[in-house]
């Protein structure tokens, strides 16, 4: 087994991973199942840091009693009039979540939370992301790239949906699904330097 690593990740999405290389974080992945159902009295944000939290704490459970690797988990949601969108589950949901967006700022809000035996910690990100206003025609066009299918909210701001964003105030890569100012804040706090492993490339290759 491979033990060259900094974390466990436990999360499918690819943009997670994307994220974590582009700071030099080392992971081993893990698949983890979690309900993701908000409870009538949970606020937005208590869903999305519990979200988070159930994930890392189901990927303990997969791991070895004297593993000593953190294990991260993360959710991110799009709310808007205090309503969480989630992943749309057709065409006609997916157009329509476009349709409520257009022309009006939203919330996305993105959590992360470690956990390392008994140590637990997360960070909530918020982010106000405004739309202008998009039509019929280019919300279905949009729908029909395929890539709105499997994201929070129906849009990936990393994609074509760029083109929508009036204004964004936050973090633009908790849009995309983990807030990296805050993963690091909880990485320095486990011990891990996120840019190590980038670092000691970069060093190595100035010896040679």
């Amino acid at each position: 087994m491979n033990t060259d690593f900094d974390i466990y990740l436990a999360s499918a999405s690819p943009r997670r991973r994307e994220l974590l290389q582009q700071i030099g974080v080392r992971y081993e992945l893990l698949r983890v199942e979690v309900p993701e159902v908000r409870a009538a009295s949970e606020s937005p944000e208590e869903y999305v840091l519990r979200v988070a939290l159930a994930k890392a704490r189901a990927g303990t459970e997969l791991l070895a009693p004297d593993d000593g690797h953190p294990v991260m988990g993360a959710d991110t949601e799009v709310v808007i009039d205090g309503e969480v969108l989630g992943k749309p589950r057709d065409r006609e949901e997916g157009i329509a979540m476009l349709r409520r967006l257009a022309g009006r700022e939203h919330r996305v809000l993105s959590a992360v939370a470690l956990v390392r035996g008994d140590e637990v910690s997360s960070r909530l990100s918020v982010s106000h992301v405004r739309f202008s206003p998009i039509g019929d025609d280019e919300a279905q066009a949009y729908w029909h790239t395929g890539e709105p299918a499997d994201k929070a909210g129906g849009y990936a701001i990393q994609g074509l949906a760029a083109m929508f964003v009036e204004r964004l105030e936050g973090s633009y890569s908790g849009v995309m699904g983990l807030p990296l100012f805050e993963t690091a804040q909880l990485l320095a706090q486990a011990g891990i330097a996120p840019l190590r492993a980038v670092r000691d490339q970069d060093w190595t290759e100035e010896e040679e």
